[in-house]
């Protein structure tokens, strides 16, 4: 039997729960900055593919590409780019102009569906080298199966 005062605390727990679910909300996502000294800039014009993929910046983009997965991707897409389902397995995406035609069709445009934002226009927030630099990450996770 349920005394009051547990029925109480359960209903506390309950909305706490609640509350922190709705904070893993697709679209109810505000980008981290990311910092991308050192590499190349590449203007305001999008590139169709991966300018630092066979590039002498590699190194460096596949790291701040990888920090800024973790702050901005990582909450839907799953650490390590592993999804739980929430958000597509981006381990999966097409390797070289396939993927990166997919990859700045989605940052660019985001995913809205219904109405409801599922991902936000990271290109609003994010500078076009940042997300090349978390493509470079992910191209470093890829894989086939």
């Amino acid at each position: 039997m349920t005394t009051p005062k547990s029925a109480w605390h359960l209903s506390l727990l309950l909305a706490g729960l609640c509350a922190a679910g709705g904070s893993f909300a697709h679209g109810n996502v505000t980008p981290s900055a990311v910092n991308t000294d050192g590499l190349e800039p590449l203007g305001s014009e999008w590139r169709s593919e991966n300018p630092y993929r066979n590039s002498k910046d590699h190194d460096k983009a596949l790291s701040i590409g990888a920090s800024a997965y973790n702050q901005n991707c990582a909450a839907c897409h799953g650490l390590e780019a592993k999804s739980g389902g929430i958000a597509p397995d981006l381990r999966m995406l097409d390797e070289g102009a396939v993927g990166d035609e997919w990859f700045v069709e989605r940052v660019r445009n985001g995913a809205v569906r219904d109405g409801r934002v599922y991902m936000p226009k990271m290109a609003d927030f994010l500078s076009q080298e940042a997300l090349w630099a978390v493509r470079t990450y992910l191209d470093s996770v890829h894989v086939t199966e």
